[in-house]
């Protein structure tokens, strides 16, 4: 997985390098080296965000939602 998928593939999924961090138990700063190019996405990694993400790229996400609010009972 390259920089740039990497980061289409967190925009895919509405998650932040830190979000992924945190997921993963490991420290922000290598998941930002993952996304700036300066550490190698481990396989794992990519596989696991682009399953993830042609997922997400295939079902979307519902757009009839928008502007909806609660409505008192």
């Amino acid at each position: 997985m390259t920089p740039e998928r990497f980061a289409q593939a967190l925009d895919c999924v509405h998650w932040t390098p830190s979000q992924v961090a945190s997921l993963l138990g490991c420290s922000n700063e290598l998941v930002e080296a993952w996304a700036n190019g300066k550490e190698r996405i481990p396989p794992e990694i990519g596989a696991w965000l682009e399953a993830l993400a042609e997922v997400h790229e295939a079902v979307g996400v519902p757009k009839n939602f928008r502007g909806r609010e609660l409505r008192p009972s």
